[in-house]
């Protein structure tokens, strides 16, 4: 009988090395859930204005602070990082993308892409464009 500490251990976090595939896979999975959440607590806050202006005035006073801006700004993140992300899976749909060498460049161009449209409808809100 072969005993427990002979057999090899499977590979774990402490050696496994982290691909552009992988990272993609669970930050879309995590920003879908992120999305899903804003979207009903947006959709809740438009409902606010059946309850008359003055509870639509608070969420709206909430978002001017830093910590609504920064909030929206994340949200236009993760907006932005899903729609790319999307895109790049419908390319895949369709049969084009799957060389390792292309799925690791537009795997990167999503997440510099969803940067610079943060930063593009940051700009529009702030009428600077």
């Amino acid at each position: 009988m072969i005993e427990k500490d002979q057999n090899p251990l499977s590979p774990h976090l402490q050696i496994y090395k982290w691909q552009i595939s992988s990272l993609l896979s669970i930050t879309h999975r995590i920003v879908g859930v992120i999305n899903i959440l804003a979207i009903t607590l947006i959709c809740f806050w438009i409902i606010s204005l059946l309850f008359g202006e003055n509870t639509y005035e608070t969420v709206k006073v909430l978002l001017n602070s830093f910590l609504g801006k920064f909030l929206i700004i994340f949200l236009c993140w993760t907006f932005s990082f899903h729609i790319l992300n999307e895109i790049r899976h419908l390319a895949w749909d369709l049969g084009y993308g799957f060389d390792l060498k292309i799925a690791k460049i537009t795997g990167i161009l999503v997440f510099i892409f969803s940067f610079i449209l943060t930063v593009i409808f940051y700009l529009i809100g702030r009428n600077l464009i």
